[in-house]
């Protein structure tokens, strides 16, 4: 599902055009599957999820206690102890699908992600300088890691800027300054004592478990503001991606463009980051999955949207039962996905390149 502007009068191929107002849009019937086939999917895996545990519930009753049913035990379970872990596995896939969707059309880049932006390593310095400082872990942590997202995010911004913000500069500068704020991580960690050492490798391997109702409230908030931003930055996405001097024929504002679509990347990929850790390669893989799976020349915001939550929640399900006496962190079961990929990816690109 792509934006398109008014002015432009252009039915690609197989799609139906929309238009409300001053935005227009395109609706591809492969992408509108592909969309609804990931939201059965995702709602699948949720009922399971919930089910699942030291105290198993039937799907049935799952779904009945969701629905306002259910005893007063499978209430407990389920509303209070397992809705918002799933609820936050959710939001924080969809979240980071989304900002690299926006990251990788604004850098016109395969390999871009938010993590090249600084945010990942940002974030991850902020909430592991508060954990060895002594900071309080359930409601510091977040906002320290949310903090230094943002402020590496920016300084990355600021020293790509030169009249302007290229993509491919943006990402080399981006890796530059996450290996120095990297370096920050490992200097704070070797500083640290080992229970706090261990407390902050716990949060960087990323993870959902213990997430709680405080924890789903601001993060539901944030994704209620971000991601029709995110949306309405579709626009500009389609003029971005045929390179500056196309955007600028087309009537785009290119740098306050460019600001808007990294911000939402940075804040969508920032808040997702501090409710759960930096749950690597969610940001990487899934719009390029999207996008191979609904056509066109960009990822499409809604379906990585819908696949991220879809990607996320499993791989929280994998984290919980592929061994039965230990729960993994979310962040590995990822990473174990996403590595081949990025593999996979890179040969591919040196193949057409050579």
């Amino acid at each position: 599902m792509t934006l398109l502007t008014p002015t432009t009068p252009v039915r690609p191929a197989g799609r139906r055009v929309l238009s409300a107002g001053r935005f227009g849009g395109t609706l591809s019937p492969r992408g509108v599957a592909v969309g609804l086939a990931g939201i059965a999917a995702t709602i699948a895996v949720t009922v399971v999820s919930i089910g699942h545990g030291s105290f198993t519930i039937a799907p049935g009753d799952v779904v009945g206690t969701l629905l306002g049913g259910g005893t007063a035990a499978q209430q407990l379970v389920i509303l209070d102890l397992r809705l918002p872990r799933i609820l936050v596995a959710l939001m924080v896939g969809a979240a980071l699908a989304v900002s690299g969707a926006l990251t990788q059309t604004f850098a016109r880049n395969p390999l871009a992600s938010p993590d090249v932006l600084g945010v990942t390593n940002g974030a991850s310095l902020g909430a592991v300088a508060l954990i060895v400082l002594g900071g309080s872990a359930a409601t510091g942590v977040p906002l320290a890691a949310l903090a230094g997202g943002l402020v590496t995010a920016a300084a990355v911004y600021l020293l790509a800027w030169r009249r302007g913000v290229d993509g491919y500069r943006l990402v080399l500068i981006g890796i530059g300054v996450g290996e120095v704020v990297s370096g920050g991580v490992s200097w704070f960690l070797i500083r640290a004592e080992i229970v706090d050492a261990a407390r902050a490798t716990v949060w960087l391997n990323g993870s959902v478990a213990g997430a709680d109702w405080v924890q789903v409230r601001p993060l539901a908030l944030a994704l209620t503001v971000l991601l029709p931003l995110a949306v309405a930055t579709a626009f500009t996405l389609q003029a971005l991606q045929f390179g500056d001097d196309v955007a600028r024929s087309l009537g785009v504002r290119l740098q306050l463009a460019q600001l808007a679509v990294v911000l939402t990347a940075v804040a969508l990929a920032a808040a997702a980051v501090a409710a759960a850790g930096p749950i690597e390669f969610v940001a990487f893989v899934v719009p390029q999955i999207a996008l191979r799976l609904c056509g066109g020349s960009r990822p499409p915001l809604v379906v990585s949207a819908i696949l991220g939550a879809l990607l996320v929640s499993a791989a929280d399900l994998v984290a919980r039962t592929v061994l039965p006496s230990r729960e993994l962190p979310v962040g590995l079961v990822t990473a174990i996905v996403g590595a081949p990929y990025l593999l996979w990816l890179l040969i591919r690109t040196n193949r057409r390149t050579t």
